[in-house]
């Protein structure tokens, strides 16, 4: 038998998905164990007090488990200590920067894979909402209702813009795919032997020689894992290089940005706007200046988590469990050297 231990809060119906793959797999799943979920298809959740059975109890799971759906937030540092028989982890977000540093796991040993492609479609829909909401002038629009005013104005289309996308994984490819279809010209950015063509991608450049590329943009939509190579890749002299009526779209990692430069492009009319999704510090703290910008759109790093989030997620575990169990190749195999 193989086991497989739940980590994180899941649907009843989901973990017997997970059961039904093949009578091979044993799964191990303790709700009152696991995080309190504070909204659907939250994996973090509020991690209970556990009483000195209840620990004991999580302990024989974790200590005979090969297989992990999730990683278990109650100690990182001691993972594998508590998971001594862990083969592979399913992870249920794409970027794992910030769980490979909390979780000195040996990876070869223990295989990780990811969320990649999960989110594809609600991020690609929450950056379409971002540049219409500035292409339709919606701000000026709320003013308007707000003073009762009815005033004919011209407004603009998102056909014939231009799109810079930075990142070309399954989230930059849908992404690319929409605005494409949409009659946006995308520019895409890739680190060096990256993504070379993805459909509705006129042009791709590396990461390095986007330099160029900023000041003809209408839009820049940030949707690259933070690794060395893309952490701080929107600096201070890239955003001076963008036009005054640009866009950024921030659904990667807020180290991927120079924030204060950010802030104070956006407070000073250098930028039209921008719609960020993650921050440098999270939760965005109360003083940041950002809060009361009115040309920027905050998401509390949400807007990948859709209502079918859980399903989606256990459908690729599912696909990657009979996977595991026939000794074939795992899907989205998490690479240690690209840092996703």
């Amino acid at each position: 038998m193989t086991r497989v231990v739940i980590c994180s809060p899941l649907e009843p119906d989901l973990v017997d998905r997970i059961a039904a793959v093949d009578p091979r797999v044993d799964v191990l799943y303790e709700p009152d164990l696991l995080p309190v979920p504070r909204y659907e298809g939250d994996h973090v959740g509020v991690l209970p007090e556990l009483t000195d059975e209840q620990r004991a109890r999580w302990s024989a799971l974790t200590s005979t488990a090969e297989v992990a759906f999730d990683f278990d937030r109650r100690a990182p540092s001691r993972v594998n200590e508590d998971f001594p028989r862990l083969r592979w982890l399913q992870a249920t977000s794409a970027g794992l920067g910030r769980f490979t540093d909390q979780y000195p796991l040996d990876l070869s040993k223990v295989a990780v894979t990811t969320a990649a492609g999960v989110h594809a479609v609600p991020l690609a829909e929450f950056v379409l909402t971002g540049l219409l909401h500035f292409v339709k002038d919606v701000p000026r629009l709320k003013a308007w209702q707000a003073e009762h005013r009815w005033t004919r104005y011209t407004s603009r289309t998102l056909a014939g813009r231009r799109v810079l996308v930075v990142g070309l994984g399954a989230v930059g490819r849908h992404t690319a795919a929409v605005l494409a279809g949409l009659g946006v010209e995308v520019i895409g950015a890739v680190r060096p032997g990256g993504t070379a063509t993805a459909p509705g991608v006129a042009t791709v450049v590396h990461f390095d020689a986007i330099g160029p590329i900023l000041p003809t943009v209408d839009a820049v939509v940030l949707a690259c894992p933070l690794t060395p190579d893309t952490e701080g890749l929107l600096g201070a002299a890239e955003i001076a290089a963008l036009k005054p009526d640009t866009v950024v779209i921030n659904i990667a990692r807020g180290q991927v940005i120079d924030e204060p430069a950010l802030t104070t492009a956006l407070a000073t009319g250098a930028l039209r706007g921008a719609v960020l999704d993650v921050a440098t510090v999270e939760p965005l703290p109360p003083d940041s200046p950002l809060w009361n910008l009115p040309n920027v759109i905050i998401s509390p790093h949400s807007a990948s988590t859709a209502a079918d989030e859980n399903a989606l997620i256990t459908t690729l575990f599912c696909d990657n469990l009979r996977r595991w169990l026939d000794g074939t190749p795992l899907h989205n195999l998490y690479r240690p050297d690209l840092g996703y």
